[in-house]
């Protein structure tokens, strides 16, 4: 028998990616784009390429600067980092309290009440329940972009497939994947559809009723694959390639619900009111928020309403114990974040903050010191530390690429080889080149400015509409995400669920070939049938 060939660490891999980028830097010319400013039907400027403006420079190889480039993707990467290890600090405090452990045991025994419904009991509750928490999350990422938020999730969703006897996997295909396959059908994402959009000089979200289409669809598609997936877990768990692993999430949140001691310390009341007061100065402050929801927005006193659901949620809560009014705390965390992104512009930095200050407030309800709280912070941040790590390592591929020179040549040489092919293989090609570049950028506002000055008119001299090119760039933006290791949010994903790469990937490579073939099929009917904006 031949001995097994031990598989590489995470950390092993991207940094395998890191080298194999700087190969390329050796292999392939060096050149750039001119780029330009331009202003967007918005009134806000982006950063465009400038027609037939690529020239070679001279090359610019990477060899020692493998290293220089781990360093850098640090740097460029601290927002993401941060935010993990207060993400993981905050949580850790709470999970302290036991009221994840609670609320979670709480749901599934309610949701196996619902089983004495016969209806329910032939569709099954468990899909139920799986497939509209993927929905609620694909929702946020074709409204509003969710992406990097997904991180502070997933540790929730985590736990919760594992106590319905799924796995990992599964706990974060219902958060992170369901949020991804919503940005790639993007129905009013403003960072994808509005920047491709506005370089491409069309009206902002026009187009709607089809990529409406195109969402269902690929919903339906993705929630079916995970479904079909998570029976055959909960029939065989050790069918699960993290069966083992997952021993971790099976001991860490092994609860018995006998026996937690249901009561509420003065600490909570001290949470409370602190919280409240917190609250109550904001809502003076801003009494009314403009919340935007693609290109409409409306003025509403979001900030005092979600303080009196707060407050009037907290004492019903208080009155049954601290467990309850933690997760109420954590329930309105979230409320207060949808206000923050939609009204606000919110990103990790201050969605960070948020989570951080849920967690004090969780410490101090359960009764904790100062020094306390900050023992539970450390060692929370010590558990996901691995998780942060290895996004700064993969920020280095992105450095390597540039410093290289090499992004625009890629994109150069790929736009040039489609100049005689047909409609159909055109679109198609535009489609897998953006599918291809999602890999080394991205960013999908970075590989906008990169590729819609450049396919937008091009797709004009072969009379492709603008708006098909926008919706290759929204497939090839959105499913790649889930796969590549430049992506941090991915990076940082599996590393809180404790899911090495590679064995993520052999997993998630089917479902992605599955979505890029939905993708390159539902890019065929625009050509031949007139839809709105099209």
């Amino acid at each position: 028998m031949k001995p097994k060939i031990p598989i590489p660490h995470t950390y092993v891999i991207v940094f395998g990616f890191i080298v194999f980028a700087a190969l390329l830097t050796w292999i392939l010319p060096a050149g750039q784009f001119n780029r330009t400013q331009k202003i967007l039907a918005d009134g806000r400027s982006q950063t465009v390429v400038e027609q037939n403006s690529y020239q070679t420079l001279e090359p610019a190889p990477q060899t020692w600067h493998i290293f220089t480039a781990i360093a850098r993707g640090f740097a460029n990467q601290a927002n993401i980092i941060v935010f993990i290890l207060l993400i993981g600090g905050a949580f850790w405090i709470m999970n302290a309290s036991k009221a994840i452990d609670v609320g979670i045991l709480s749901f599934i025994g309610w949701a196996r009440q619902l089983e004495h419904f016969k209806l329910l009991q032939k569709i099954g509750v468990d899909n139920i329940i799986i497939t509209l928490i993927m929905l609620m999350f694909s929702l946020f990422g074709a409204i509003f972009g969710m992406s990097e938020e997904t991180i502070a999730f997933v540790i929730i969703l985590i736990p919760l497939a594992i106590n319905m006897g799924y796995d990992s996997i599964v706990g974060i295909s219902m958060v992170y994947v369901a949020a991804h396959v919503g940005f790639a059908g993007a129905i009013l994402n403003p960072f994808t559809i509005g920047i491709a959009q506005g370089l491409s000089d069309l009206p902002i979200f026009s187009g709607l009723e089809y990529r409406i289409i195109c969402w269902l669809i690929i919903n339906a598609v993705a929630i079916t694959f995970i479904l079909l997936y998570a029976r055959k877990i909960k029939q065989n768990p050790q069918k699960s390639p993290m069966y083992e692993a997952d021993e971790y999430w099976r001991q860490r949140d092994k609860v018995d619900i006998d026996s937690v001691s249901f009561v509420t310390p003065r600490g909570s009341w001290i949470s409370f009111g602190l919280v409240t007061l917190t609250l109550l100065l904001f809502s003076w402050y801003y009494p009314e928020s403009k919340l935007s929801i693609g290109n409409r927005s409306i003025m509403f006193p979001a900030l005092p309403v979600a303080t009196a659901l707060f407050v009037v949620t907290s004492l019903l809560s208080l009155r049954r114990s601290m467990h309850f009014y933690i997760l109420t705390l954590l329930g309105f965390t979230i409320v207060f974040l949808i206000i923050g992104v939609m009204g606000y512009e919110w990103y990790v930095v201050e969605i960070g903050a948020l989570f951080f200050a849920m967690g004090i407030a969780s410490g101090i309800a359960m009764g904790k010191t100062a020094n306390e709280i900050t023992k539970l912070f450390i060692e929370g941040a010590k558990d996901i530390f691995s998780a942060a790590f290895v996004v700064g390592i993969a920020g280095g591929i992105i450095v390597i690429l540039t410093d290289g020179k090499i992004v625009d040549t890629i994109m150069y040489h790929v736009a040039q080889s489609m100049q005689e092919l047909g409609k159909v293989a055109t679109v198609q090609v535009m489609y897998l080149i953006q599918t291809g570049l999602n890999i080394i950028i991205p960013s999908g506002s970075a590989k906008a400015a990169l590729t819609m000055p450049i396919m937008a008119p091009f797709s004009d001299l072969v009379g492709i509409s603008r708006q098909l090119t926008v919706l290759a760039f929204q497939f090839g933006d959105g499913f790649t995400n889930m796969i590549t290791p430049t992506s941090g949010i991915l990076i940082g994903c599996i590393g809180i669920a404790r899911i090495p790469y590679d064995v993520w990937f052999r997993w998630v490579w089917k479902f992605i070939l599955l979505l890029i073939i939905v993708g390159a099929i539902l890019l065929i009917p625009p050509l031949f049938i007139h839809f709105n904006g099209f």
